[in-house]
């Protein structure tokens, strides 16, 4: 469906300010709603209150107006959410010894229950596993308001699109599934997202929606571990993936590119797929056997490019222990600030156990406005200058932000392992 009327205006609710919340809040306050953004990071709301912000896609300039104005109000404050017409909640879904953690989503269902009101709307955006929205989130949204889904307030479930950096797909331009758990609930839900992007696609059912979201990450996580095991056995057979993989990249049909890399991070991809994988096992006694093997080969990336990285310096003479290695690239994908899940932090947890001395570099992950990136807190940051990539003793690329001066770093490093196959040259090895 396009958007093709003049939406009313709406007292917008927006729970969890983080990579796919705060875009969220700002489209909705620009497109002329009035949005409060409810987090309980106190760290992150003192930062919008005064205009700053911490993820890429939203400037500073994009926040400026719609504070001044008011209509973009981020808070701690739940009695903030008195009177919403909307609702939307944002918030982590995280894996917890292998089980999905939905405390946040509990929780959020519980404030939103004590301020939910009739006629109101409140959609799920977290991803989580088919029947989360219905079995858990609607009956805490329930218990707290005494009212009843589907017939006093509307309810349905919406998977977040985000991708952070991607600078030709954004939240409006990228189409949005819907959902509800009744047709009334279906067209409210979609009459809100149509005041927001270009395209609404509704879907029959929440289970279907929240299905659709495992199906993207879980498409995506096992062609790149097929791409990743490709990588490690063609290096071993003499043969260039990389080449091979531009060559089949030439046919019009039936391929899609997917390119080897030192392991995947983020929300998505390190969790989502093992959501689907532990409905399925619980619920059907089954194993969901391509996700586990795509677990095993992408986690175990990080051990390989360690392994690669000891190989290389042997070959040059140098043990690893003791070596000074320079990571460039701490987030998980390139151009971003994004360091969850990211496997630079387990590269750099296993070089260090393994006595080498580890430096990086990131232009985008910084100390004060990431400081909960995990794993990387004791990773000494440098910048990169042509007399520190010639004392090191090898560089290893993990994240090509195109901010990173190639040309300089190809002519002053002495070794490289480049897992992105940005550099060339005879002192460089691909992955």
């Amino acid at each position: 469906m396009t958007r093709n009327h003049e939406p009313r205006r709406l007292r917008v609710v927006v729970v969890g300010q983080g990579y796919v919340g705060l875009p969220l809040a700002v489209r909705a306050a620009e497109m002329g709603h009035s949005v409060v953004g409810l987090d309980v990071d106190a760290g992150r709301i003192k930062r919008l209150v005064v205009g700053e912000s911490y993820v890429e896609d939203i400037s500073d300039r994009r926040l400026a107006p719609l504070l001044a104005a008011g209509v973009y109000r981020p808070t701690v404050d739940p009695s903030d959410c008195d009177g919403f017409d909307a609702a939307v909640v944002t918030v982590p879904t995280p894996l917890r010894d292998g089980a999905p953690d939905l405390s946040h989503v509990e929780d959020a269902a519980r404030t939103l229950g004590r301020h939910l009101t009739r006629g109101a709307t409140v959609v799920l955006e977290s991803t989580t596993y088919p029947g989360t929205t219905e079995e858990v989130f609607r009956p805490l949204l329930e218990r707290g308001s005494g009212l009843t889904a589907g017939r006093d307030f509307h309810l349905g479930y919406s998977p977040e699109r985000i991708d952070p950096g991607n600078p030709s797909w954004r939240l409006e331009n990228t189409p949005k599934i819907v959902s509800g758990i009744t047709p009334s609930s279906l067209e409210s839900v979609r009459n809100f997202y149509a005041s927001l992007v270009d395209t609404v696609v509704p879907v029959a059912s929440c289970k279907e929606a929240e299905l659709t979201k495992l199906l993207e990450n879980t498409f995506r996580h096992v062609n790149i571990a097929l791409a990743n095991e490709l990588a490690i056995f063609a290096h071993d057979l003499g043969i260039d993936v990389w080449a091979a993989i531009d060559a089949a990249s030439t046919k019009p049909f039936g391929f899609m590119r997917f390119t080897p890399g030192p392991g995947v991070g983020g929300h998505c991809l390190p969790v989502d797929p093992s959501y689907l994988s532990w409905r399925v096992e619980r619920t059907l006694g089954q194993n969901f056997r391509f996700v586990e093997l795509a677990n095993d080969v992408n986690n175990h990336m990080p051990d390989y490019v360690v392994r690669r990285l000891v190989a290389g310096l042997n070959e040059r003479g140098k043990p690893l222990k003791g070596s000074r290695i320079l990571l460039l690239g701490l987030a998980y994908k390139a151009n971003t600030g994004d360091a969850r899940e990211t496997p630079a932090a387990r590269i750099a947890e296993l070089l260090t156990g393994m006595g080498a001395e580890v430096q990086a570099a990131d232009p985008h992950v910084l100390d004060d406005v990431h400081p909960r990136a995990a794993g990387l807190e004791g990773v000494r940051r440098v910048e990169v200058t042509p007399g520190l990539l010639r004392t090191v003793d090898a560089t290893v690329l993990l994240a090509d932000h195109d901010a990173f001066d190639y040309p300089l770093i190809s002519a002053h490093s002495l070794y490289i392992l480049d897992c992105r196959r940005r550099l060339t040259g005879a002192h460089v090895e691909s992955l």
